[in-house]
């Protein structure tokens, strides 16, 4: 017998997460000296000076474990918010709370319904589980929420509704998510990935929070990684109902969240700038690229997010290649069915220019071709 057959077949189809080509890779492999990182949304504005200077205050503790119950943290995050402690979870990113509750709801026979293309850690978490998961087609580049809703039945222990939509950046709003809950099953658990929350524009969006408080099936996701720019720390945070947070506290390995990540979270709650900057550079930046890419004649999904997806018109492998021999990467859009449109980070002003000028220059020879 050969030790391959010891592995679950659930996990022998899965193919490991793809997170872009690393931008060294990218120096050395094209012969170029800086690479411009637009493909995995983060915030190119950097941490907080605050969140900086407490991971070096922090640095001599490392020999010691982390607060495995992340005290100082929750009890930020439980005035900054007015949720009671016990609704809060932290984990090693959003990622691991998704991980928490498929260990602490799933069993075989459970279903787990999502839109198409999903976010890739909502399959995953089924597989990991061994249990069926159940793809929901998007409509229009939204999710689809009738529709979502009717895919739900007994099985169901688990719905993800990413909002911002990844890919996308688009929205569902208060009214709908209100008539979404009252139509899943009661069993069913609803997980609200709201990663780019603090991005949103739109007056409608749900304000989430209250489906916890009422104590609903709801568990909201939401991250340090993004706006607070600690993608390398690994600290996401999650809000349930005391019961269900219950069950994920128990799910969770112990001293999940470094000491250095914990310090550096609490002390970027502390800086109000660290928000205001980062949005204004994504509003700013967004509307920049709509008038661009209205010039070009490119269709556009206007965004809620720190991320575009437009339609190139071209193979999006093609215009990958092309931006990256340029020293620029964005996101393809063939990994979520859509080979001919990309997804690109909302960047630095001079980012932004850069990227509509290489851009153009692939478009310009696809076309010539």
């Amino acid at each position: 017998m050969g030790l391959s057959e010891l592995i679950r077949e659930s996990i022998k189809h899965l193919v490991p997460y793809s997170p872009g080509k690393d931008s060294e890779e990218a120096k050395r492999e094209y012969g170029l000296e800086e690479v411009i990182k637009l493909a995995s949304n983060e915030n190119p504005l950097g941490p907080s000076p605050l969140a900086i200077e407490a991971i070096c205050r922090a640095a001599p503790q490392v020999y010691l474990y982390p607060d495995p119950t992340w005290r100082d943290l929750v009890l930020a995050l439980s005035e900054r918010f007015e949720m009671p402690p016990e609704t809060i979870v932290i984990g090693r990113g959003s990622d691991e709370i998704i991980h928490m509750a498929g260990l602490a709801l799933l069993e075989p026979e459970s279903e787990v319904v999502f839109s198409d293309p999903p976010f890739a850690l909502y399959p995953l978490t089924a597989a990991h589980m061994g249990c069926k998961a159940v793809s929901v087609p998007h409509r229009n580049l939204r999710h689809d929420l009738e529709a979502i809703a009717a895919a739900c039945n007994r099985q169901t222990k688990m719905v993800f509704i990413s909002n911002p939509y990844n890919p996308t950046g688009t929205i569902v709003g208060q009214a709908q998510v209100d008539r979404f809950l009252a139509e899943v099953p009661q069993t069913a658990v609803v997980v609200l990935d709201e990663a780019y929350y603090e991005y949103v524009e739109d007056p409608h969006f749900p304000k989430s929070l209250d489906y916890v408080r009422e104590g609903r099936p709801v568990i909201v996701l939401r991250t340090f990684s993004k706006i607070y720019a600690l993608a390398g720390l690994r600290v996401g945070y999650g809000f349930a109902p005391p019961e269900l947070a219950r069950g994920l506290k128990q799910a969770c390995e112990p001293f999940n969240v470094s000491g250095l990540a914990q310090a550096a979270a609490l002390a970027s709650l502390q800086d109000e700038e660290q928000v205001r900057r980062s949005q204004r550079m994504v509003w700013e930046g967004k509307r920049y690229l709509y008038r661009e890419f209205e010039r070009l004649g490119l269709e556009y999904v206007p965004t809620e997010a720190n991320f575009v997806f437009l339609n190139v018109g071209m193979d999006s492998r093609e215009c990958f290649d092309g931006l990256l021999r340029r020293g620029v990467t964005v996101r393809t859009g063939d990994i979520f069915g859509l080979p001919t449109w990309i997804r690109v980070t909302i960047g630095t002003a001079e980012q932004n220019q850069v990227f509509l000028r290489k851009l153009q220059e692939v478009l310009q020879e696809s076309r010539n071709k």
